[in-house]
């Protein structure tokens, strides 16, 4: 496909889509019933329908009976983890090999022109990023994914909280499910705000921003405090009466739906003429310049705050003169030196 259908490319070779990055219609006033029911197929498909049948799937196969979760033990905390860690390999690797090892699609729909391979850096272990990515993921952020899951699993099983079936609440459920993305993202805020505050940036959350130029296996490269924060968005169905099939796609939401946020490309091919959109624009600013797009524009809350960032050259003006006033405020409360 001819990317220069859909964007443009700098001098530097990057790729800027046509349209400006925009919020999702749901929490707007006046309310803009056309605008949401134009945008309504994309809440589902295809990575919501996607990460809800991979949670029927663990549910029905892979999730052991209830007589066995009552008892933490090994055999099947193992089990879970093993299935967890193929899963996510195949999946981050289906985006990864394709889009970057073997390149299938050039730099087409690339926002960073280059591939993070070409460029060794001694901020990744082995200098290599795509390496440093992978074994964070696969080391600290599958464990971690694993052991919330078991600790809720355990807790439906022995009835420490409330357990609702679908025959009985089918209404109430089918809504949770619905607003499970919602959760993430309010979650997703507040916490990826919070991992920005000066002294858990420096020792947690540079990590992940040491992927500047993010690819698949960016999405788990995490230090291990922030995959415990990004993961525990599963702990608000310890909360409210839920289910533990739809806390297992709050979870896979997150595990298995960080990956087209960093995925690098505004479209994936699917052939000459077919491509899929990513909608990982608003994310890939947030890894590009640092202070905005701290949710990713389902909850408008960018908005509101003031640090939306939808890739055009007024909201560069915006987020530098935010920039300004910042170190203006800065220098003013310097203490000036003893003469």
């Amino acid at each position: 496909m001819d990317d220069l259908k859909f964007g443009r490319r700098d001098k530097r070779g990057d790729y800027h889509p046509g349209e400006a990055a925009g919020t999702a219609p749901l929490f707007v006033f006046p309310p803009q019933p056309r605008a949401l029911l134009k945008w309504l197929p994309h809440y589902f498909f295809p990575y919501n329908a996607i990460f809800f049948l991979s949670a029927l799937i663990w549910w029905n196969w892979i999730i052991p009976p209830v007589e066995v979760m009552r008892t933490l033990a090994w055999g099947w905390v193992l089990w879970l983890l093993a299935v967890n860690v193929v899963a996510v390999f195949l999946w981050y690797s289906a985006f990864e090999l394709q889009l970057y090892i073997r390149r299938t699609q050039g730099n087409r729909f690339k926002y960073n022109g280059k591939f993070p391979a070409d460029t060794p850096s001694d901020v990744f272990w082995f200098k290599s990023q795509n390496l440093d990515n992978f074994l964070r993921g696969l080391l600290s952020g599958v464990p971690i994914w694993t052991g919330l899951e078991v600790l809720v699993l355990w807790a439906f099983a022995n009835g420490y909280v409330p357990w609702l079936s679908f025959a009985a609440h089918p209404v109430y459920l089918a809504l949770l499910c619905l607003v499970v993305p919602v959760i993430h993202e309010f979650h997703f805020f507040c916490i990826h705000r919070l991992i920005h505050t000066p002294f858990l940036y420096k020792w947690v959350h540079s990590v992940h921003h040491n992927s500047i130029n993010p690819s698949p296996w960016s999405s788990l490269s995490m230090h291990p405090v922030e995959h415990l924060l990004y993961f525990s968005t599963i702990l608000y169905h310890l909360i409210i009466p839920s289910n533990p099939l739809i806390a297992l796609y709050q979870l896979h939401y997150a595990g298995f739906g960080a990956v087209p946020g960093h995925v690098g490309f505004d479209k994936v091919e699917l052939g000459e003429d077919r491509a899929v959109d990513t909608h990982a624009y608003i994310h890939y600013l947030h890894h590009k310049y640092f202070e905005v797009n701290y949710g990713d524009g389902l909850i408008p809350i960018d908005r509101w705050v003031g640090t939306f960032h939808d890739g055009s050259k007024a909201a560069e003006e915006q987020m530098n003169a935010r920039y300004r006033k910042k170190k203006e405020r800065l220098n003013a409360g310097k203490i000036p030196p003893v003469q």
